[in-house]
């Protein structure tokens, strides 16, 4: 779908097909990196990037009841900054597309669900909509490298109290990413809640790239049991692996 958001500017997203199931639950996916998912039509047929841990798990979400909406970039961004990420642009683009949600699904719950880059996104969102969206997922999150010089778009700073709605974190204790330490999550356990995963397949990508810890490569259907679980207001796995 491609909605007019702002003057002059469409937002697009992929409403995943959902087998016949009933959905109790929508789940608002933003993807890491530059935030482009490439969705085009080719021959008749809906395509997108699947590589990142999200819409890669789009299967695992309706197996659990979940609606799976994955976000594309709004048509004037090339690639979603950190300027756009936290700002009332995004917070205009997110929030036509859950009053369209709202309207095709209106007896649903719907989380707003980032990994990577897409938390800072998620984060803001969840700030900003307050209580129009039913919880926020933050997984592999950007909390910031310690090193200086190598500095990316992050969270460092961010007040996560401001997010109304129930928030959960996500993290892979093995992620090697230097943005996204397992260690800054674990700080966060005692205030908010926490799934610790362990184990999963050899990485096939460098350390911040999806087919690694990082993205959850090859333990993506336990997680994901966990988020929408949690989601569903379920007893959910808060270790696995």
């Amino acid at each position: 779908m491609t909605l007019a958001t702002r003057p002059g500017v469409t937002q697009s997203f992929v409403i995943l097909g959902v087998e016949g199931r009933k959905p109790e639950a929508v789940a608002l996916l933003y993807v890491g990196a530059g935030g482009r998912i490439n969705l085009r039509t080719e021959e008749g047929q809906v395509k997108f990037s699947a590589r990142n841990f999200l819409p890669r798990s789009g299967g695992d979400f309706v197996r659990n009841g979940v609606l799976p909406v994955v976000m594309d970039a709004p048509s004037d961004q090339v690639d979603l900054t950190e300027g756009y990420r936290s700002s009332a642009a995004q917070a205009i683009d997110a929030r036509a597309v859950v009053k369209e949600l709202k309207k095709r699904y209106p007896a649903l719950p719907i989380y707003v669900v980032g990994t990577s880059r897409g938390t800072i996104s998620a984060a803001y969102i969840g700030r900003d909509l307050g209580d129009e969206v039913a919880g926020v997922v933050l997984s592999s999150t950007m909390f910031g490298s310690s090193n200086p010089r190598r500095q990316a778009p992050t969270l460092r700073g961010f007040d996560y109290a401001r997010i109304k709605a129930p928030l959960l974190f996500v993290h892979h204790r093995d992620d090697a990413c230097e943005h996204t330490p397992y260690v800054s999550a674990a700080k966060l356990a005692p205030r908010y809640a926490l799934v610790s995963v362990k184990g999963g397949k050899p990485a096939e990508s460098p350390a911040c790239e999806p087919l690694s810890a990082h993205g959850f490569y090859g333990v993506e259907a336990p997680t994901v049991d966990a988020i929408c679980a949690w989601m569903l207001k379920k007893p959910f796995v808060k270790e696995i692996g």
